[in-house]
């Protein structure tokens, strides 16, 4: 098997995902329903029909992203977390129920606005876990040494 095979981007990843921050980890779970929101938004046309082809792979990308939702919904810190952790609980529902509803009816217009609000989501996640990391780095290089030599 070579490298371009699974075998060797699984490894990558899974390396990637057990040595991610908490914040990377929420981002690359918004990534991954961005793409297969993408994926699925692409096989319906502009009449909302999907070709014969692509049913299954709709329905596919549409159920991935709803476990990608359902996985950032049961990560929730409800104590810890406030009034940010009930508003992302009330969009996480939010985007399941109208998942469902869209990839019923095939209606492409819901389904790019869900995209577009997952995209915002993933951009501002994508700057807190950037942000995060830079302070770290930063307290980590800032901290005055102390010298025991006089």
């Amino acid at each position: 098997m070579s490298y371009n095979s699974y075998g060797g981007y699984n490894t990558y990843r899974e390396v990637g995902v057990k040595t991610a921050s908490q914040g990377k980890l929420v981002v690359m779970l918004y990534e991954g329903a961005v793409s297969h929101l993408k994926d699925a938004v692409n096989m319906i046309d502009d009449e909302n029909k999907i070709a014969a082809h692509n049913i299954e792979k709709f329905g596919i990308h549409i159920q991935k992203t709803q476990d990608i939702i359902t996985e950032l919904q049961v990560s929730l810190d409800m104590e810890k977390g406030g009034e940010i952790a009930q508003n992302l609980m009330a969009l996480y529902i939010y985007f399941n129920k109208e998942l469902l509803t869209a990839s019923i009816k095939h209606d492409r217009g819901k389904l790019k606005f869900i995209l577009n609000l997952l995209d915002q989501l993933r951009d501002s996640w994508t700057n807190a876990a950037n942000t995060q990391a830079n302070n770290t780095v930063k307290m980590t290089v800032d901290r005055p040494t102390i010298s025991i030599t006089g």
